[in-house]
Protein backbone atom coordinates (compact mmCIF):
# COMPACT_ATOMS: atom_id res chain seq x y z
CA UNK A 1 0.00 0.00 0.00
CA UNK A 2 2.69 2.26 0.92
CA UNK A 3 4.47 1.65 -2.30
CA UNK A 4 1.69 2.14 -4.46
CA UNK A 5 0.94 5.58 -2.81
CA UNK A 6 4.66 6.54 -3.43
CA UNK A 7 4.33 5.73 -6.78
CA UNK A 8 0.92 7.96 -6.80
CA UNK A 9 2.94 10.83 -5.25
CA UNK A 10 5.26 10.59 -7.52
CA UNK A 11 2.77 10.81 -10.65
CA UNK A 12 0.84 13.77 -8.91
CA UNK A 13 4.21 15.75 -8.80
CA UNK A 14 4.41 14.45 -12.97
CA UNK A 15 1.17 16.15 -13.47
CA UNK A 16 2.33 19.21 -11.34
CA UNK A 17 5.49 19.43 -13.24
CA UNK A 18 3.43 19.25 -16.48
CA UNK A 19 1.04 21.93 -15.80
CA UNK A 20 4.07 24.51 -14.94
CA UNK A 21 5.30 23.37 -18.20
CA UNK A 22 1.88 23.83 -20.36
CA UNK A 23 2.11 26.84 -18.18
CA UNK A 24 5.05 28.58 -19.27
CA UNK A 25 3.78 27.55 -22.70
CA UNK A 26 1.23 30.05 -22.63
CA UNK A 27 3.31 32.91 -20.83
CA UNK A 28 5.18 32.80 -23.86
CA UNK A 29 2.74 32.00 -26.58
CA UNK A 30 1.09 35.52 -25.37
CA UNK A 31 4.57 37.19 -24.66
CA UNK A 32 5.10 36.76 -28.45
CA UNK A 33 1.74 37.66 -29.27
CA UNK A 34 2.04 40.60 -27.72
CA UNK A 35 5.76 41.66 -28.59
CA UNK A 36 4.59 41.25 -32.15
CA UNK A 37 1.91 43.50 -32.44
CA UNK A 38 3.31 46.44 -29.90
CA UNK A 39 6.76 45.96 -31.55
CA UNK A 40 5.89 45.21 -34.64
CA UNK A 41 8.25 42.33 -34.71
CA UNK A 42 7.23 39.59 -37.48
CA UNK A 43 9.09 37.02 -35.79
CA UNK A 44 7.42 37.28 -32.91
CA UNK A 45 4.05 37.30 -33.95
CA UNK A 46 4.84 34.24 -35.79
CA UNK A 47 6.65 32.15 -32.41
CA UNK A 48 2.93 33.11 -31.27
CA UNK A 49 1.23 31.31 -33.89
CA UNK A 50 3.53 28.39 -33.89
CA UNK A 51 3.87 28.09 -30.05
CA UNK A 52 -0.40 26.64 -29.96
CA UNK A 53 0.38 23.32 -31.74
CA UNK A 54 2.95 22.96 -28.58
CA UNK A 55 0.37 24.07 -26.29
CA UNK A 56 -2.36 21.53 -27.72
CA UNK A 57 0.30 18.75 -27.56
CA UNK A 58 0.82 19.50 -24.07
CA UNK A 59 -2.67 19.68 -23.30
CA UNK A 60 -3.36 16.02 -24.83
CA UNK A 61 -0.68 14.63 -22.47
CA UNK A 62 -1.74 16.43 -19.63
CA UNK A 63 -5.31 14.75 -20.23
CA UNK A 64 -4.13 11.14 -20.81
CA UNK A 65 -1.96 11.63 -17.27
CA UNK A 66 -4.96 12.73 -15.46
CA UNK A 67 -7.06 9.66 -16.87
CA UNK A 68 -4.23 7.25 -15.91
CA UNK A 69 -4.29 8.60 -12.33
CA UNK A 70 -7.90 8.18 -11.92
CA UNK A 71 -8.37 5.46 -13.88
CA UNK A 72 -5.85 3.19 -12.65
CA UNK A 73 -5.10 4.28 -9.00
CA UNK A 74 -7.42 5.20 -6.20
CA UNK A 75 -6.75 9.01 -5.94
CA UNK A 76 -8.84 10.54 -2.19
CA UNK A 77 -10.71 13.50 -1.54
CA UNK A 78 -7.40 15.70 -1.87
CA UNK A 79 -5.91 13.89 -5.37
CA UNK A 80 -9.62 13.79 -6.95
CA UNK A 81 -9.40 18.25 -6.33
CA UNK A 82 -6.35 18.13 -7.77
CA UNK A 83 -6.70 15.98 -10.57
CA UNK A 84 -9.82 17.88 -11.64
CA UNK A 85 -8.47 21.29 -11.01
CA UNK A 86 -5.83 20.22 -13.43
CA UNK A 87 -8.58 19.10 -16.16
CA UNK A 88 -10.00 22.26 -16.17
CA UNK A 89 -6.31 24.15 -15.76
CA UNK A 90 -5.52 22.86 -19.12
CA UNK A 91 -8.27 23.14 -20.70
CA UNK A 92 -8.32 27.31 -19.58
CA UNK A 93 -4.95 27.16 -20.75
CA UNK A 94 -5.32 25.35 -24.20
CA UNK A 95 -8.09 28.64 -25.18
CA UNK A 96 -5.31 30.49 -24.29
CA UNK A 97 -2.88 29.21 -26.43
CA UNK A 98 -5.78 29.85 -28.97
CA UNK A 99 -6.16 33.49 -28.48
CA UNK A 100 -2.04 33.51 -28.56
CA UNK A 101 -2.23 32.53 -32.04
CA UNK A 102 -4.72 34.45 -33.04
CA UNK A 103 -3.40 38.06 -31.59
CA UNK A 104 -0.42 36.52 -33.82
CA UNK A 105 -1.77 36.12 -36.82
CA UNK A 106 -3.52 39.59 -36.64
CA UNK A 107 -0.01 41.39 -35.98
CA UNK A 108 0.99 39.99 -38.68
CA UNK A 109 -1.06 41.52 -40.79
CA UNK A 110 -1.16 44.69 -39.16
CA UNK A 111 2.75 45.38 -39.41
CA UNK A 112 3.34 48.06 -41.57
CA UNK A 113 -0.21 49.85 -41.07
CA UNK A 114 1.03 52.75 -39.26
CA UNK A 115 -1.71 51.74 -35.91
CA UNK A 116 -2.20 54.49 -33.83
CA UNK A 117 -0.86 54.79 -30.74
CA UNK A 118 -3.52 52.95 -28.50
CA UNK A 119 -2.22 53.27 -25.06
CA UNK A 120 -5.08 51.49 -23.06
CA UNK A 121 -4.76 48.65 -25.18
CA UNK A 122 -1.18 48.65 -24.38
CA UNK A 123 -2.25 49.13 -21.04
CA UNK A 124 -4.73 46.11 -21.27
CA UNK A 125 -2.41 43.70 -22.91
CA UNK A 126 0.12 44.16 -20.14
CA UNK A 127 -2.20 43.42 -17.62
CA UNK A 128 -3.55 40.47 -19.06
CA UNK A 129 -0.19 39.42 -19.51
CA UNK A 130 0.58 39.70 -15.95
CA UNK A 131 -2.56 38.34 -15.00
CA UNK A 132 -2.04 35.22 -16.76
CA UNK A 133 1.63 34.96 -14.69
CA UNK A 134 0.47 35.48 -11.25
CA UNK A 135 -2.21 32.39 -12.13
CA UNK A 136 0.82 30.14 -13.32
CA UNK A 137 2.68 31.57 -10.41
CA UNK A 138 -0.47 30.99 -7.92
CA UNK A 139 -0.03 27.56 -8.77
CA UNK A 140 3.54 26.52 -8.60
CA UNK A 141 3.53 28.26 -5.11
CA UNK A 142 0.11 27.10 -3.89
CA UNK A 143 -0.31 30.79 -3.19
CA UNK A 144 -3.82 31.11 -2.10
CA UNK A 145 -4.03 35.25 -1.54
CA UNK A 146 -2.06 35.98 -4.95
CA UNK A 147 -4.87 33.56 -6.34
CA UNK A 148 -7.45 35.70 -4.68
CA UNK A 149 -6.19 39.18 -5.65
CA UNK A 150 -5.53 38.06 -9.15
CA UNK A 151 -8.93 37.06 -9.67
CA UNK A 152 -10.17 40.19 -8.46
CA UNK A 153 -7.32 42.20 -11.24
CA UNK A 154 -10.19 40.96 -14.20
CA UNK A 155 -12.15 44.35 -13.07
CA UNK A 156 -9.79 46.35 -14.52
CA UNK A 157 -8.65 44.39 -17.65
CA UNK A 158 -12.78 44.77 -18.91
CA UNK A 159 -12.39 48.34 -18.14
CA UNK A 160 -9.65 48.81 -20.18
CA UNK A 161 -11.66 46.74 -22.89
CA UNK A 162 -14.28 49.27 -22.45
CA UNK A 163 -12.02 52.25 -22.56
CA UNK A 164 -10.12 50.47 -25.90
CA UNK A 165 -13.47 50.24 -27.78
CA UNK A 166 -14.62 53.59 -27.27
CA UNK A 167 -11.49 54.78 -28.63
CA UNK A 168 -11.95 52.62 -31.56
CA UNK A 169 -15.26 53.84 -32.21
CA UNK A 170 -14.36 56.87 -31.94
CA UNK A 171 -11.04 56.94 -34.20
CA UNK A 172 -13.19 54.79 -36.96
CA UNK A 173 -15.65 57.94 -37.10
CA UNK A 174 -13.05 60.26 -37.68
CA UNK A 175 -10.53 58.19 -40.00
CA UNK A 176 -13.45 55.26 -41.72
CA UNK A 177 -11.04 54.61 -44.31
CA UNK A 178 -9.16 52.88 -41.17
CA UNK A 179 -12.17 51.21 -40.28
CA UNK A 180 -10.85 47.58 -41.15
CA UNK A 181 -7.58 48.35 -39.02
CA UNK A 182 -9.47 49.46 -35.98
CA UNK A 183 -11.54 46.77 -35.95
CA UNK A 184 -8.60 44.40 -35.85
CA UNK A 185 -7.47 46.17 -32.91
CA UNK A 186 -11.31 45.86 -31.03
CA UNK A 187 -10.96 41.69 -32.08
CA UNK A 188 -7.10 41.84 -30.32
CA UNK A 189 -8.83 43.49 -27.37
CA UNK A 190 -11.76 40.93 -27.11
CA UNK A 191 -9.38 38.18 -27.53
CA UNK A 192 -6.72 39.97 -24.07
CA UNK A 193 -10.19 39.82 -22.16
CA UNK A 194 -10.88 36.10 -22.92
CA UNK A 195 -7.34 35.36 -21.94
CA UNK A 196 -7.82 37.67 -18.85
CA UNK A 197 -11.11 35.54 -18.20
CA UNK A 198 -9.14 32.41 -18.59
CA UNK A 199 -6.52 33.22 -16.44
CA UNK A 200 -9.20 34.41 -13.85
CA UNK A 201 -10.48 30.67 -13.69
CA UNK A 202 -6.87 29.40 -13.48
CA UNK A 203 -6.65 31.39 -10.50
CA UNK A 204 -10.29 29.63 -9.08
CA UNK A 205 -9.23 26.01 -9.76
CA UNK A 206 -6.32 27.14 -7.94
CA UNK A 207 -8.36 28.39 -5.13
CA UNK A 208 -10.33 25.33 -5.49
CA UNK A 209 -7.64 23.17 -5.40
CA UNK A 210 -6.05 24.95 -1.99
CA UNK A 211 -9.08 25.06 -0.03
CA UNK A 212 -11.52 22.70 -2.04
CA UNK A 213 -14.14 25.76 -2.33
CA UNK A 214 -14.51 27.22 -5.62
CA UNK A 215 -15.06 30.88 -5.00
CA UNK A 216 -18.37 30.99 -7.55
CA UNK A 217 -19.85 28.83 -4.94
CA UNK A 218 -19.56 31.16 -2.30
Amino acid sequence: MIIMRNRFDMQLDNLNNELITMGALCEEALTFAVKGLFDEDLEMAKKAVFAESEIDRKEREIEGLCMKLLLQQHPVAGDLRIISSALKMISDMERIGDQAEDIGEIAQYLIGHDLPHEENLKKMADMAVMMLTQSIDSFVKKDLELAQRMILEDNIVDDYFFKVKEDLIEMIAVSPEKGQMYLDLLMIAKYLERIADHATNIGEWVVYSITGEHPEDN
